[in-house]
């Protein structure tokens, strides 16, 4: 209750960041929010839904490139990049789900990691949907609905990104604590048993990892939005691995705790790592074992998530 009970004071910490904070700082908290909303992707899959996964960039930069392609297209209303991003994160995830969800533990990593990496490397050659390895430029700043004022300083798109990553993980968190919510977890703790009551445990899974799916390619439309440029670099493996950590840190079974892990993971990495240039690794690694040490769950995870 109190975890509940916190979540409107730090909303009203993080608008009133945008009166407060400078255009770098900013963009930054931008950054690490986007950065928060995939992590609660892959620990919706992860913990709620029992699929361990190192491929949520897949689905990131698919988002991300069709977020890009619509600004080369001129279509500069931002909720139309994001539910275009959307929607090609879950139809990628339609399409790659009958490979991941009929297998489980360090299969399903395997897996997807697979995808991610072949993701990557197809960006990297498709040059003419991606620009390849040199990356895609997308310079026009949108307008977030029609009839409002286009995002021209760092401060909207700040705002931007902070209501729609606030209304997306609302969503998620009232989706879990809903009978499918119940039905997922009960499907990560016995699928056997889920499937000899007869329940379609793979339609579950799937809808669980379309949605997932969602979430990473919305992520991918706010990071185009934000920095006006993807590359194959925007989801490479470092990535992967870093979304990963954080949600191991802030408590896999807890969509609130992987966005907290991934703002200790991100300023472990770009602020205290700015004080011993090249450590930023090790800082993360001593972040990661303590929390491993004391705090098992992670910082916000709980048993019976």
């Amino acid at each position: 209750m109190l975890r509940i009970a916190a979540v409107p004071a730090v909303l009203l910490l993080l608008v009133s960041f945008t009166w407060t904070l400078a255009d770098y700082a900013q963009a930054t908290i931008a950054r690490v929010l986007i950065i928060g909303l995939l992590a609660v992707s892959v620990a919706l899959l992860t913990g709620t839904a029992g699929l361990p996964t190192l491929g949520q960039t897949a689905p990131y930069l698919v988002g991300a490139y069709t977020a890009a392609n619509l600004v080369d297209l001129d279509m500069d209303i931002a909720v139309v990049q994001l539910l275009a991003a959307a929607g090609a994160g879950a139809l990628f995830a339609l399409i790659t789900a009958p490979i991941v969800v009929y297998a489980r533990g360090v299969v399903v990593l395997m897996i997807t990691l697979a995808l991610g990496e072949l993701t990557y490397t197809l960006a990297g050659q498709w040059k003419a949907i991606t620009g390849g390895t040199d990356g895609k430029l997308a310079f026009a700043r949108p307008y977030p609905v029609p009839g409002l004022a286009k995002l021209d300083s760092d401060a909207d798109v700040y705002l931007y990104v902070l209501i729609v990553v606030a209304v997306l993980v609302g969503v998620v968190l009232l989706v879990l604590r809903s009978p499918a919510g119940a039905l997922l977890r009960a499907t990560r703790d016995d699928d056997a048993r889920m499937r000899a009551s007869g329940h379609p445990v793979a339609g579950y899974l799937t809808a669980a990892y379309v949605g997932a799916g969602a979430l990473a390619g919305a992520a991918g439309s706010l990071i185009v939005t934000v920095d006006q440029f993807v590359s194959p670099g925007t989801g490479g493996f470092e990535v992967s691995a870093l979304i990963l950590l954080a949600v191991t840190i802030g408590g896999a079974t807890s969509m609130i705790g992987a966005v907290v892990g991934a703002a200790l993971v991100v300023l472990t990495r770009d602020w205290l790592g700015s004080y011993w240039p090249g450590n930023a690794p090790l800082l993360l690694g001593v972040l990661f074992i303590l929390c491993v040490y004391l705090l098992p769950r992670g910082l916000l995870g709980r048993r019976n998530a």
